[in-house]
């Protein structure tokens, strides 16, 4: 086993005069199958094809990209593992920092909208070669979409980059096509019918029988209109009837074809079993190696795609709805290999995916007729045709347990309670709890408020609490302190002040402390994002409250937070805006104690208050109706 080329000298070594494919990337260079990068390099290796890896590329010399030479066939592109402008900013738009998927974890190393930054680049080093763009910047831009670093709406990111062909989704399928038709002598512009691809066409050249959204140039004017495309984005999203999508960008037109087939479960066994090096290139050592590996180094991916299909989540535009998995002898050959690496401990981090114990289709009429178009499986409710079945999840981990040298196989990718607890066993969350879980089971409720949960395409709270009671009850007969970690996120499109104060109450009527907040991320191509942006809902084209303004933003977090006495005025203001002063004081039913501003507001607002009575009366008719109350004789009155 080696990495693939990263220098002239490791070109040299192997004979290689001329690489098939240079791969541009934002990331530094892991290989590793939790890495895009890795899957498509070794697939590509795989199948005959020479490819080399330009890592991070110095973004202000556009000959950087041509270190390794002019490829035979194409430059593949992508930004790495995460949107560049996600890794690079904070929600507050403020920089970062660090980068986990740098060396060192230092930031700085890869360019804002690293995509389109590299395909410049390149079209300006070698501007005759194709360009093929993939990953998730790509995937999730490949639309009009709004852009919350520059807070308005942009074209397809094929028309900023100049790339030839975009692959969105996982690229597995599309990669290997488009490889064999270069290969054979195809001119890249013919190659325009493959799935999972889009390209760029003169308008008059638009093939027959796509669904036609609004253009950039109506979505960018139109916030309506941004909302429809939103939703007839989504919906041609099956890979069963999905249809082609077009939309006009400009004078040229964007065409989607229809997404690619998910991989059987044969063909994830053949992808996982290639041989990465399963870590970061040795030239990162020097600068302590790349965070990022740390998280996977000893994890196994079971299964691809999620059902769930929450609206703040780009799993549905990227992977698909689809669940598709490896053989159970795939992953327990992958564990044990994991054992003989030298720095294995016994411990395997993580037996999961998008969502750990999704292994079935969640219903039998999805594989013929495709998944539901706007519906979700588990909200606001479960669908009557939910198949719940942890069976075959259940009899991997076990036989994952048995292996030698495993100490322990954890479960961190996440798991779906709401799904779980549908099942009628408690088998498997009695062995969840009993070998899965080091002290701490991290799930994601998100919020309480009804009306928040339906704009976040999530089940609403009366599953958590049945999970919750369950949990705690079996944790309770087993013995063992063990303790939920729900995530939460803030300021999510629907969620009002009123709707924080719903959370920050249940929050401390069930002794949670969150100590972090994910406060909503607005990134592209989100359902979500789009009503956050549009303040519409794109599948009913209500109105939806968008808390904006920085000091609402805060507000709805410091809420979260409650107990923090740095946060005390920041939610006294807020509880006392919004009309909900009874939840100020001491004592069980109150959110948080007064304090000394709240006092004196107290005191000057009951000392402004009209006795009782007095309406209607002057000043000084008051102050002396006011004496007389007390006792006291009242003042005279001067005379001018």
């Amino acid at each position: 086993m080696s990495f693939m080329p990263v220098s002239k000298k490791d070109m040299k070594e192997r004979g290689i005069e001329t690489l098939d494919f240079v791969y541009v990337i934002g990331d530094a260079y892991v290989d590793h199958p939790s890495f895009g990068v890795a899957i498509i390099s070794r697939i590509l290796e795989a199948k005959g094809y020479t490819v080399g890896i330009i890592a991070q590329p110095d973004f202000k010399d556009p000959q950087s990209v041509m270190a390794l030479g002019t490829p035979r066939l194409a430059f593949l592109v992508t930004a790495g593992n995460i949107d560049s402008m996600v890794s690079h900013y904070t929600v507050a738009k403020k920089p970062r920092k660090d980068d986990l998927y740098s060396a060192g974890g230092i930031g700085g190393k890869r360019p804002d909208r690293a995509l389109t930054v590299y395909c410049k680049m390149i079209k300006k080093a070698c501007p005759d070669k194709p360009i093929l763009c993939g990953g998730l910047e790509a995937s999730l831009r490949r639309f009009a979409h709004y852009d919350y670093w520059k807070d308005t709406v942009m074209p397809s990111v094929l028309v900023d980059c100049g790339a030839d062909i975009l692959m969105f989704g996982m690229g597995e399928h599309a990669m290997l096509e488009i490889a064999d038709r270069l290969n054979a002598g195809e001119d890249v512009k013919t190659i325009t019918d493959v799935r999972g691809t889009c390209y760029l066409c003169d308008p008059k050249d638009t093939p027959y029988g796509g669904v036609q959204c609004p253009s950039y140039d109506e979505v960018k004017r139109d916030k309506k209109l941004y909302a429809k495309a939103t939703r007839q984005q989504y919906d041609e999203q099956d890979e069963v009837y999905g249809r082609m999508m077009i939309q006009r960008q400009g004078d040229k037109m964007l065409v989607q074809n229809p997404p690619a087939k998910s991989l059987t479960t044969e063909e994830m066994d053949w992808v996982y079993s290639l041989p990465y090096e399963r870590t970061y290139h040795p030239m990162y050592e020097k600068e302590g190696g790349v965070p990022s590996i740390l998280e996977v180094r000893f994890s196994i991916t079971h299964n691809r795609g999620c059902f769930g299909f929450c609206n703040f989540c780009s799993i549905a535009l990227h992977q698909g709805r689809r669940i598709s998995v490896r053989s159970e002898e795939s992953v327990i050959k992958e564990a044990k290999y994991l054992t003989t690496l030298p720095d294995f401990k016994g411990y395997i981090h993580d037996v999961g995916g998008p969502t750990a114990n999704f292994r079935l289709p969640s219903c039998k009429k999805q594989l013929e007729h495709g998944l539901c178009k706007g519906r979700k499986c588990l909200a606001p409710t479960p669908c009557k045709n939910l198949v719940v079945d942890h069976t075959e999840y259940l009899d991997l981990l076990r036989k994952l347990r048995k292996i030698d040298k495993v100490k322990k196989v954890f479960i961190r990718s996440g798991i779906r309670y709401d799904y779980l607890i549908e099942d009628k066993s408690d088998e498997f969350m009695n062995e969840l709890i009993e070998h899965h879980i080091s002290g701490q089971l991290k799930v994601a409720p998100e919020h309480c408020s009804a009306a928040v949960l339906d704009k976040m395409g999530k089940p609403h709270i009366e599953a958590y609490k049945r999970f919750q009671r369950k949990f705690y009850q079996i944790t309770g007969k087993k013995g063992k302190e063990q303790y939920l970690i729900p995530y939460l996120m803030s300021s999510h499109p629907g969620s009002t002040i009123k709707d924080a104060i719903e959370l920050a109450v249940f929050l401390k009527e069930n002794g949670i402390h969150p100590e972090q907040v994910q406060d909503y991320y607005p990134t592209p191509g989100t359902i979500s994002t789009a009503m956050f942006y549009a303040e519409l809902d794109p599948y009913t084209l209500e109105p939806v409250f968008v808390a904006k303004k920085r000091e609402d933003k805060a507000a709805q977090r410091a809420l979260l937070q409650y107990y923090r006495p740095e946060n005390r005025r920041m939610i006294i203001e807020a509880l006392i805006k919004a009309g909900r002063e009874d939840l100020i004081g001491q004592g069980k039913d109150k959110l948080v104690p007064p304090d000394r501003e709240y006092v004196e507001y107290k005191r000057k607002k009951q000392a402004a208050k009209p006795v009782k009575g007095t309406k209607g009366r002057n000043k000084w008719q008051q102050q002396n109706a006011a004496q007389k109350q007390k006792g006291a004789r009242p003042p005279k009155r001067k005379r001018s």
